[in-house]
């Protein structure tokens, strides 16, 4: 699967069912593996809060659907 197809995607909270957002972009180490997906929040009021950024590991990733990626955060 390409970055391109996870980009649209909306990323989905088991915990509590709401959207988190969408995948802005990775972080990647020196041995081009991804540490985590960068996620941008959906926020209503986002521009009063200064970070609206969310960190995903894979480990949180639960699964990966045709329109969703359920995350267990």
């Amino acid at each position: 699967m390409r970055l391109g197809e996870l980009q649209r995607k909306d990323i989905v909270s088991m915990v509590d069912g709401r959207r988190l957002g969408r995948i802005v972009d990775v972080d990647i180490d020196n041995e081009g593996k991804i540490i985590h997906l960068v996620v941008e929040q959906r926020r209503l009021f986002r521009f009063f809060s200064s970070n609206n950024e969310t960190n995903i590991t894979f480990a949180h990733i639960h699964k990966i659907g045709e329109d969703v990626i359920l995350v267990n955060i």
